[in-house]
This record gives C-alpha cells, sequence and structure tokens, in this order.
C-alpha cells in the first residue's frame, strides 16, 4: 500500500508539496470544503501564505442508503445528479427534491455556523484552489466546481490528497486538478488515513478563526 497519511493536517502538508507554484501570490485563495476538507486546506493556506475561507457542499444521499452520493449541492443554487448512481438506485424526481430541500436547511445552517454575518471572499478574477480530504465519487466535488465556476474566478484549481479515477473528470469545469495518491485499488478515503476522525463544527470554527483572525461565529 502506498504511504498513508498521518491525518489530514499531515494531508494538507504533504498535499502543498505539489502546490508551491501558488505560494505568496496576491490573487490566490484556498477554500475548503467543510467539514473534512477545512483542516486540509487550513495547512495549505498557511503554507502558501494566502486567504482561506469554506465552501460549503452538501451530498445528496439516496435514501435508505445516504451514504451512496446520488448529487450534491452548493450555495448558489447548483445542483449535481451522479447519473451512474441513479442509473443502479432509480429515485423519484420528487424524492430527490425532497432530499435537496433538507440539504439546503443544513447547508444553510452550516453557511451561517461558520461564516456568521462574514459575507464570503470574493473569487471574481482570482485563482481558486479549492480543497477536500479526498475524492470518492467525486460528486460534491463537481457541485463545488460548477457553482464557483458561475462566481467568475480566473481560475480554479481541484487539490486533493487522495482520489480514485475521479481525480481526472473536472476537466469541463476546472482547470487544474492536483491529488497527491490516485491508488489502483482505492475502496474509500478513510482508508488512506491512519486517523480519519470525524471533523466537527467546533473544529472548522476554529480554524477559520485562526486563519481569518476573527471571533467564532455565534452557534444556531
Amino acid at each position: 500500500m502506498e504511504s498513508r497519511f498521518r491525518d489530514r493536517a499531515d494531508a494538507g502538508r504533504r498535499l502543498v508539496e505539489k502546490l508551491g507554484e501558488y505560494a505568496d501570490r496576491p490573487n490566490v485563495i484556498v477554500l475548503g470544503l467543510p467539514r473534512g476538507g477545512v483542516p486540509v486546506a487550513y495547512e495549505v493556506a498557511t503554507a502558501l501564505n494566502a486567504p482561506l475561507d469554506v465552501f460549503v457542499v452538501r451530498k445528496l444521499g439516496v435514501p435508505g442508503h445516504e451514504e451512496l452520493a446520488m448529487g450534491a449541492i452548493a450555495p448558489t443554487g447548483a445542483r449535481v445528479l451522479n447519473r451512474d448512481v441513479l442509473d443502479s438506485w432509480p429515485v423519484p424526481e420528487a424524492t430527490i427534491e425532497a432530499v435537496e430541500r433538507a440539504e439546503r436547511r443544513e447547508l444553510a445552517r452550516r453557511e451561517q455556523r461558520y461564516r456568521g454575518t462574514r459575507p464570503p471572499i470574493d473569487v471574481r478574477g482570482k485563482i481558486v484552489i479549492l480543497v477536500d480530504d479526498g475524492l470518492a465519487t467525486g460528486s460534491t466535488m463537481r457541485a463545488a466546481a460548477e457553482a464557483l465556476r458561475q462566481m467568475g474566478p480566473d481560475r480554479i484549481v481541484v487539490a486533493v490528497p487522495v482520489a480514485a479515477a475521479t481525480c481526472e473528470t473536472f476537466r469541463d469545469v476546472v482547470d487544474e486538478t492536483i491529488c497527491v495518491l490516485t491508488p489502483d485499488e482505492f475502496y474509500a478515503v478513510g482508508l488512506w488515513y491512519e486517523d480519519f476522525s470525524p471533523t466537527s463544527d467546533e473544529e472548522v470554527s476554529e480554524l477559520l478563526d485562526r486563519r481569518i483572525g476573527r471571533r467564532p461565529a455565534p452557534v444556531g
């Protein structure tokens, strides 16, 4: 087995090794996908001396098999459906819409929890490095990239520590993809971490506070 990451912080530091060309550039922004992508993105933003923000995207899970992503949504209204999953697990449109409504409520809650009244960083004309802790189906990252593209960045770079073959499937919506590990026998993101403990809302807020230098957003 290829060398696993100790934890998300270690994964971020190893990811930075492939992002050196973006260090100390005033037009670079790092966005982490919560929750697990934020500890990785924190290490990336710190090493590159770049601003850090959170980009909230929610997976749409197949009812009864919620771990299986039939799609994902992002704050701008973008919705991406995974047709391969839906061909194997047909879900009526009305059910998809019901799942989407529930996930949009959670998306709004997390936006408030992490950001409070602070507006998102303006990405227009910027190089945006979009970070997660790994890619399996890639539907969440695709939703994030498509939503981000609508916001007018100059360049989108998807950067993750580990990915299945999906690492190369974003060419139509991003400018560059960077993956530290792309194992032939992937199985699951968590298998490539010695410590893949869940990231809490509190940890996400703490890392954003530390990098941005603001008071924590109120809970609820």
